[in-house]
């Protein structure tokens, strides 16, 4: 067998993926948001009004830990919640227009701070880099569902 010619994909990424995590953390402090919250706001972009259940699998979370993030959500006016009229067991999740705006300023935020990473590297390398990296991101499932 071969040597390696370079780490599993794995071992590259995670500890890029805490390092990120970790510098988004005081971004998403100045905003008021927890990464939870920041996860869930971005996970209600994609469609106007989600069942809580649909927006915890799409997000890859737990449907009862997204609970207290809701509710928070909710006290801030930032998501609203209401009975799904076909089914009032279900409720229904939708971004308001204050919680879009929270959210497109804290992603403004955070794609700033990433732009600082990624300056040193030449233009070309980095439309690449982010280019292949969403790529992979959408056949796996995970594009703009975590943070």
């Amino acid at each position: 067998m071969p040597k390696a010619t370079r780490p599993d994909l794995a071992a590259m990424l995670v500890p890029l993926g805490r390092a990120l995590t970790e510098a988004e953390r005081p971004v998403l402090d100045r905003h008021g948001l927890t990464m939870w919250a920041y996860v869930v706001l971005l996970g209600l972009d994609e469609e106007p009004v989600h069942t809580q259940a649909a927006l915890a699998k799409a997000i890859r979370a737990d449907k009862t830990r997204i609970i207290p993030v809701l509710d928070d959500l909710q006290q801030r006016g930032l998501i609203r919640r209401e009975p799904d009229p076909a089914d009032r067991r279900v409720n229904l999740v939708q971004l308001t227009a204050a919680g879009a705006h929270l959210r497109d300023r804290a992603q403004h935020d955070i794609q700033q701070q990433e732009q600082q990473l990624l300056a040193d590297l030449p233009t070309a390398d980095r439309n690449t880099f982010l280019r292949v990296l969403q790529l992979l991101a959408e056949r796996t499932g995970t594009a703009e569902t975590q943070a």
